[in-house]
């Protein structure tokens, strides 16, 4: 009898060098480590049934994979999003719904967002879960990840390869358009752009006349997810900030996305929440299908204040994030923090879609009452004055008290 293994488990190990001198100088060092590394993890219940609170296997790794993460600076943040920020994004994306049929991240990581979605609405409410990832050893990860959460192989189609270039699509529907869409995307990673002919007439990015530079690829996943966006979906996706003002093709993108009425929100980010940057970042929320008090408008938050420290960096609070998606959700306009802003006034700013630009951040400078200032200092002059006089009438006697001695 053959055994034919699922494509989700295929591979799976080939990062493993069970020959490496960290296990052991020698073969039978390093059969004795694995033998011990093998034995703990049969010790461990893995019972879990994807609706449990407890997930101590997956939440272990989670832990071992943000550690990792920080200690490696720069490198780490490049497949491991905080799991508060991942939380916040798959509230967006999947709102008040109970279930969805699909959730996708086009440059997946670990995992880590679309298990957050998971963890939100039950693992069984959620149909089917796409990714894709380019680094070989983190789309490993990312399997990983997906069974050690208890994720049926069956129930989640990972692959490997360059999103921009080589798309993978949903194997069994390729016109299957995804219900939630979250992804924290490489920044400012450099691609092929109008090097690559082929992209021109790409349905992806044809839409807006333009591809996004060479050397910064973001607005080509904007496009990228917005194109495979189903009608009644969201995007919740983080983005680096310059593509929020820039000119030349990116500012060309925007314009495409705000005179399509594509971009629900873009909210601003607390500084220093991301390992490897401190740089403040946000979210844009793409949809295809606003309700109608939104209808050619963008709503802009700027949740910068909304964080708590953290030792050297700040965090997200469940408190922030339940503020900020309620914010979101309602759309309303709050003095120095959101405002619902209409199509026409941000072409009249050429399409910046900064937050600052909308909405007014709050003067904290002390007010000065310049009426009673004065009044106060004309009471300084007056006693300054009468001092003055008093101090020359009493040099005055000791002058004239002198002479009189003389």
């Amino acid at each position: 009898m053959v055994c034919t293994l699922p494509n989700n488990f295929k591979g799976l190990f080939n990062d493993l060098d069970t020959n490496s001198n960290k296990l052991g100088s020698t073969t039978p060092e390093r059969c004795k480590y694995l033998v011990k590394l093998l034995q703990g993890i049969a010790s461990i219940n893995f019972e879990y049934n994807g609706n449990s609170a407890i997930d101590a296997f997956g939440d272990a790794y989670e832990y071992l994979m943000a550690m990792y993460a920080s200690g490696a600076g720069k490198s780490g943040g490049e497949y491991f999003t905080p799991q508060e920020v991942s939380a916040l994004l798959a509230r967006i994306a999947i709102g008040d719904k109970k279930s969805i049929d699909n959730a996708y991240d086009p440059a997946c990581g670990s995992a880590g967002l679309l298990l957050q979605i998971a963890k939100i609405l039950g693992y069984k409410n959620v149909g089917h879960f796409f990714g894709q990832e380019k680094n070989i050893t983190t789309y490993n990860l990312s399997r990983i990840n997906m069974f050690l959460h208890g994720v049926e192989p069956d129930r989640f189609d990972f692959a490997h390869g360059d999103t921009l270039i080589n798309p993978a699509l949903p194997p069994k529907d390729p016109n299957k358009e995804y219900e939630a869409i979250v992804s924290n995307p490489p920044y400012s990673v450099k691609w092929a752009g109008d090097s690559n002919l082929e992209l021109l007439d790409d349905e992806r990015f044809k839409a807006a006349g333009v591809l996004a530079p060479k050397s910064k690829g973001d607005m080509a996943f904007i496009m990228h997810c917005l194109h495979w966006l189903a009608p009644h979906g969201k995007a919740a996706i983080v983005c680096f900030p310059g593509i929020m003002y820039r000119g030349g093709a990116e500012q060309k993108i925007r314009k495409y996305l705000i005179d399509n009425d594509r971009i629900e929100a873009v909210i601003q980010l607390p500084d220093n929440l991301f390992f490897g940057t401190s740089i403040a970042t946000c979210i844009m929320v793409l949809s295809k299908g606003k309700c109608n008090n939104r209808r050619n408008k963008t709503l802009f938050i700027d949740a910068s204040k909304y964080f708590v420290k953290s030792t050297n960096s700040n965090k997200l609070s469940d408190a922030n994030i339940t503020d900020i998606y309620e914010l979101f959700k309602n759309g309303s306009n709050v003095e120095h923090i959101a405002k619902l802003v209409e199509k026409i006034k941000i072409v009249e700013q050429d399409y910046n879609l900064s937050a600052s630009t909308y909405v007014e951040a709050e003067d904290t400078r002390e007010k000065v009452d310049i009426a009673a200032l004065n009044a106060e200092i004309a009471g300084i002059v007056a006693n300054v004055d009468k001092l003055r006089s008093s101090i020359d009438s009493i040099v005055a006697e000791i002058e004239g008290g002198n002479t009189d001695v003389n």
